[in-house]
């Protein structure tokens, strides 16, 4: 679904991340892991288009993409959950998730929105609340909801739990085993490392802007010295 080949990215003359190269797979869930600084935000953003590609290359179903626009990655299959969620917070819960398929026609924003809300009932309760009165768990909710909109192939999450309840962690993985079912490509940036161990089918450790270390999930929760100089000293 989507390759990945020698990307460097970075932000002005600093480089971010440094020729790093891996796949996704239609229903996958690949896990980027690593320090503060390590260049998992700055992967996340060169794949949605919001930071440029120095060199390398990325692909999505075969078609090259690696210089497009973010709008029309979007048109492609490439939706993003920032860092932070992004809400629009003066803007209600529905006037969001319109945003998020800007690129839809009326008929495929109903049926998506639709799906968002059964998805997440409690967001639906709230559709015509401004975004920004809602809990940080909601807010999760709708910024996943919002990249739902656009009926993406491949899914980028950024820090999904950062700052969540457990609860609402729970009812987040929850979906992501039903959009991994639906056959969507996900690319997960998460801080709880032993959650996400659990549930990625591939693993990728920065350092550095640079991959260390690639394996399945288990392989690296197995491996003590993986969890010893990359995952101990930030992993919960």
């Amino acid at each position: 679904m989507l390759n990945v080949s020698g990307l460097t990215c970075g932000y002005g003359d600093l480089i971010a991340v440094d020729g790093i190269s891996f796949g996704v797979r239609s229903g996958d869930i690949f896990a980027l892991i690593g320090a503060n600084g390590a260049g998992k935000s700055a992967t996340m953003l060169a794949l949605a288009g919001i930071i440029p590609v120095i060199s390398g290359r990325v692909e999505l179903n075969a078609q090259e993409i690696t210089h497009l626009p973010v709008h029309e990655r979007a048109k492609h299959g490439i939706a993003l959950v920032p860092e932070g969620r992004r809400i629009f917070p003066d803007l209600s819960v529905d006037e969001n998730l319109t945003i998020g398929g800007t690129h839809l026609n009326k008929s495929e924003l109903n049926r998506n929105r639709k799906r968002v809300f059964g998805t997440f009932p409690r967001i639906a309760d709230r559709q015509k609340q401004l975004a920004g009165s809602l809990s940080g768990g909601e807010q999760q909710m709708l910024a996943i909801g919002r990249a739902m909109m656009a009926d993406p192939s491949v899914l980028l999450i950024d820090e999904l739990s950062l700052g969540l309840m457990p609860i609402v962690t729970d009812e987040c993985y929850r979906v992501l085993d039903e959009l991994r079912e639906e056959n969507l490509a996900i690319v997960l940036v998460e801080q709880s490392t032993e959650r996400v161990l659990q549930v990625a089918d591939q693993v990728a450790v920065l350092e550095t802007g640079r991959i260390v270390w690639t394996g399945s999930g288990s392989e690296a929760a197995d491996d003590e010295a993986v969890v010893e100089a990359y995952l101990g000293s930030f992993g919960n």
